[in-house]
Parts: structure tokens; C-alpha cells; sequence
């Protein structure tokens, strides 16, 4: 689809252009808004945590469309885009996206009890994991055996949510379900099709607007590869950030970090397992992945964990922590890619 928008905005004004990109921000912050809400409401109406739900049915849904692409290109022969958009991602996600959380939510980015005892510990494993099948002794490749053990943990991973949210224990006061709000009459189908229509609608709004963005770069006279290093590795994150921002906006801190948590293991079992799985020769591993992403991948990750541990919030300081190494990351790629046209 972005290939569509591209080549239908290419001839257009500087002006167009600006009114397009305003009209995809209105879009997404509209779409988030949505988002949000029927997630919440859903949340209190099933009884379930809203860091639950964004760790599994919110981050379902915006990594979805992401796998496909993923596996499409792998299909077409570009098997790498697939494992630099799962790394990019969790970069992007956990460095960016959670940092610049902590930094707007007051005190801190609320940590749920059980989600970081047991979706982040999830995370975690399957970060190292996909950092120790990379390594040059396995021949550079994430290879399609990878790939279908990373499906089957991926069912273990989905089966044992659906036990945990199924398990007594003390609620976190700070991040628990609110009670049903009684004047709330919509069904809990309403809510599903609210919440997958606004899941649907933050992926499109930024299919729309990172090619919009990357023109009115490439007329700004930006080069490319900085183009490259940012708008559009950073374009397949965009629905968690505004989801997040928004979130974070209206309260439900909770929610963003279980999205990013969420979205982090399916980005490993899910959009790399589903590309390696039907790629014969599997996913082949770039010199600068090894150099560069990787390296960033599992600092940012670990740095999230090194400041969540013993926590109930993820302060400030360590939001400055994580959009600074993802600014570093940022330059040190921009400057690998080389920033010539």
C-alpha cells in the first residue's frame, strides 16, 4: 500500500503534502483515541488488567499487518527486511516508545505487578533468544527450523496468557481493571469491532503518512540515508506510539507498556517466525545486524529491565536513559548506511 501512496503523492505540492500529513495525524490520533477506549472499556468489562490486554489482544493486532509484510517481502526474496523490521521495531518500541512514555506520564510509566513477572520475563527470553540463534556460528541466517519453533512457542506463549489472565491473585491497585462502568450499555462484540476498527485505522493512517513524510524529506533536501535510519525504520512503530501516547494521555499508562511488551515477543515469534517458517534458505542475518542492531536490541531491552526491576513505575531519569541510546542508535546507523543521496 505504501508503494501506491508513494507514487500517488510524488507529483503533488508542498502544500497537498502538508495538508495530507495533517489529515493522517488527525487520523491516527482519532483512530488511537478509539483504541484506547474500547480497550479500557474491555478490560473492565472482562475483569482483566489493561496491561494484560495490550500484552496480547491490543499488540496482536498491530503487529498483525506488520508479519504479513514481512512475510510477503520474505516471499519476494527480500528474507532480511523481515528480521530488520522485528529488530527495528523492538527497538524503536522498547528504546523511543517506552522511554518517551516514562517521560510524559506523571510520576512514571505504571509498571504492572504481573505483567513484568510474567509477560517481561517472556520478553526478555525471547530478545536473547533471537540474539543467540543470530550469531555467526549458526551461519549468519535465522533458519526455517528457527522459524517454526518460534511459531510453536509463539501458540505456547498465546495459550499460556489466556491461563494466566485466568488466575487468582491480589489485583495491583495502581494498574488493575477499574470496576464495569453500569451506564456503559455497548456489547462486548461492539467493543471487539471498536477495538479492532481502531487497531486497523492507526495501520493505515501511518501507511499513509511515513511515504508523505519521506517525500517531504527527500524535497527538503534530507539524504537518504538518514531518511533510511529513521522515518522509515521507524514507520512500522507508529501505532504503538500514538496508542501509547494516547494512552499515556488518558491514564492508562498501563495499557502502552503492555503493548510494547506484547508487541516486543510477537515481533520475535511472530514476524520473524512466520517469515523464517516459509523462507527455505532462511532469514539471512546483514553485516550491520550483527554490528549495530543486535547490539542496540538487546541493550535497550536490558536497560528496560535494569530500570523496571524492583519498581512500580519506570521513572523519568530512566526515560532519558532509553531515548537517548535510541538517539545514539539513530546516529551510529545513519552514519553506517552512510548519508550520501
Amino acid at each position: 500500500m505504501e508503494s501506491f501512496v508513494r507514487s500517488a503523492l510524488a507529483a503533488r505540492t508542498l502544500p497537498t503534502l502538508l495538508g495530507v500529513l495533517l489529515c493522517a495525524l488527525y487520523f491516527l490520533a482519532r483512530s488511537a483515541d478509539c483504541l484506547v477506549e474500547s480497550a479500557s472499556a474491555l478490560s473492565r468489562r472482562w475483569g482483566i488488567s489493561e496491561a494484560l490486554l495490550g500484552a496480547t489482544l491490543v499488540s496482536l493486532g498491530t503487529t498483525t499487518p506488520e508479519a504479513a509484510v514481512s512475510v510477503y517481502a520474505a516471499l519476494c526474496g527480500n528474507a532480511d527486511l523481515a528480521l530488520g523490521n522485528a529488530i527495528g521495531s523492538i527497538v524503536v518500541d522498547t528504546g523511543f516508545i517506552l522511554g518517551l512514555g516514562a517521560l510524559l506520564a506523571r510520576p512514571g510509566l505504571a509498571l504492572d505487578t504481573h505483567l513484568m513477572r510474567r509477560h517481561a520475563r517472556v520478553q526478555l527470553f525471547v530478545v536473547c533468544a533471537l540474539g543467540w540463534v543470530t550469531l555467526p556460528r549458526f551461519g549468519a541466517r535465522v533458519h526455517q527450523y528457527v522459524g517454526w519453533l518460534f511459531l510453536s512457542l509463539l501458540a505456547l506463549y498465546l495459550w499460556v496468557s489466556l491461563r494466566w489472565s485466568a488466575l487468582p491473585h491480589a489485583p495491583d491497585t495502581r494498574t488493575a481493571a477499574l470496576p464495569a462502568d453500569k451506564t456503559d450499555t455497548r456489547s462486548v462484540c461492539r467493543l471487539l469491532l471498536q477495538l479492532g476498527g481502531g487497531i486497523g485505522f492507526l495501520v493505515l493512517g501511518s501507511r499513509v503518512l511515513i511515504p508523505t513524510v519521506e517525500i517531504m524529506a527527500l524535497r527538503a533536501g534530507v539524504p537518504a540515508g538518514i531518511i533510511a535510519a529513521t522515518i522509515i525504520a521507524f514507520g512500522t512503530s507508529v501505532p504503538e506510539l500514538v496508542s501509547a501516547i494516547t494512552a499515556v494521555r488518558r491514564g492508562h499508562g498501563a495499557l502502552a507498556v503492555g503493548n510494547i511488551v506484547g508487541a516486543d515477543i510477537l515481533n520475535v515469534l511472530f514476524v520473524v517466525g512466520a517469515a523464517a517458517s516459509l523462507t527455505p534458505h532462511g532469514l539471512p542475518v546483514p553485516k550491520i545486524f550483527s554490528l549495530l542492531h543486535l547490539p542496540a536490541m538487546l541493550l535497550v531491552v536490558g536497560i528496560f529491565h535494569a530500570c523496571a526491576l524492583g519498581r512500580r513505575t519506570l521513572t523519568r531519569p530512566a526515560g532519558v536513559l532509553l531515548c537517548a541510546v535510541y538517539g545514539l542508535f539513530v546516529l551510529l546507523n545513519g552514519l553506517l548506511r552512510g548519508t550520501g543521496p
